[in-house]
């Protein structure tokens, strides 16, 4: 069984040993790059002002970069599943090649779990390379930027992403089995996990651990520390906040601005401080209109996650991965074993 599986799956393998070579080289001398920015960022911190624009110029430096480098390692999840995990199954059958595995003393169930076992363990190990060399690379990065909690980031760190393969890889070999078509299997498994992406962060991680509540009063030094104000709809909102004593927190709900008694600043009041605010001199992001907003002493109520859950969030979540690639694994032996 390991030779045929090794026989039937060497390209993708030799393809994908290939890709995770370059992807290391490229991560190690990033990583090396960044630690050496960090150093000099370190060496400006003399005082707080000077500390605070070299922190901007560092995270200003890598972001762009860090954010594609976690988007493409989301995307790995999402090319095993269509061209590993669709194809396993899929293309025996419709080819007719199965006939001649299952016509030996092998069951249909020790066949399933030996391919599914071999590949997942190939994917397993991609990913989790690759996660771990790119958690290393941006470790710097993560320290100053205090944002593992982001939707992107968060999938792309430590164990999250083995749990996003496993259940790619999973999800693309029961959509095979039960489509027995590989082109349409692959179209269906890349539709199905691009939901799931965008499902479990905005949907599903939110509500893992009940959140923490707080309000935040809306002073000035406040206002300037957020990274938004406003909204196309022209909603009075902030956002980028940061929890007083934990700025690594996870802020998942953020209410609009509120005025002392409860009620949401009226839309009129929000866009004169933003438009035409009293001319004071004010520094900071936000200046005049940072002063404008704080005289209305206003204040926001928000739920977050201590960052001291993180890793309680990525077992959890990668548990959850897990469970769902159990369940689809009981579902294709169920469905191989009568087809």
């Amino acid at each position: 069984m390991i030779w045929l599986n090794w026989r039937q799956f060497r390209l993708q393998a030799i393809a994908g040993a290939a890709g995770l070579v370059l992807i290391a080289a490229y991560l190690l001398y990033l990583g090396m790059d960044i630690r050496d920015a960090h150093d000099a960022y370190r060496s400006r911190c003399g005082d707080a002002a000077a500390c605070a624009q070299a922190a901007v110029q560092f995270q200003g430096a890598y972001r762009n970069t860090l954010l594609f480098l976690a988007a493409g390692l989301q995307l790995i999840a999402v090319v095993i599943g269509v061209f590993w995990g669709a194809p396993l199954i899929a293309r025996e059958l419709e080819l007719g090649t199965h006939r001649l595995v299952w016509n030996q003393s092998v069951t249909r169930g020790r066949w399933l779990i030996g391919r599914m076992a071999f590949v997942g363990l190939a994917a397993m190990v991609l990913t989790g390379l690759a996660a771990l060399l790119l958690t290393w690379a941006a470790s710097p990065y993560d320290e100053v930027a205090a944002d593992r909690f982001g939707t992107i980031e968060f999938g792309a760190r430590n164990i999250a992403p083995i749990g996003y393969a496993l259940l790619s890889f999973a999800l693309g070999t029961t959509v095979g089995l039960l489509v027995r078509r590989t082109l349409p299997a692959m179209a269906v498994t890349g539709a199905l996990f691009l939901v799931v992406q965008f499902a479990v962060p905005n949907l599903v991680r939110p509500h893992l651990m009940p959140s923490e509540k707080t309000s935040l009063p809306m002073t000035a030094q406040t206002v300037n520390q957020a990274r938004n104000l406003g909204s196309i709809t022209g909603a009075p909102v902030i956002g980028g906040l940061q929890v007083p004593g934990a700025p690594d927190a996870w802020i998942s709900e953020t209410s609009p601005l509120r005025t002392r008694d409860g009620r949401t600043l009226s839309a009129s009041k929000f866009n004169a401080c933003l438009d035409t605010p009293a001319k004071t001199g004010a520094g900071g992001t936000f200046g005049d209109t940072a002063v404008c907003l704080s005289a209305l002493d206003l204040h926001v109520d928000v739920e977050y996650q201590p960052s001291g859950r993180y890793w309680s969030f990525q077992l959890a979540e990668t548990g959850l991965y897990l469970l769902a690639c159990a369940l689809l694994t009981a579902v294709s032996l169920r469905r191989v074993r009568r087809a």
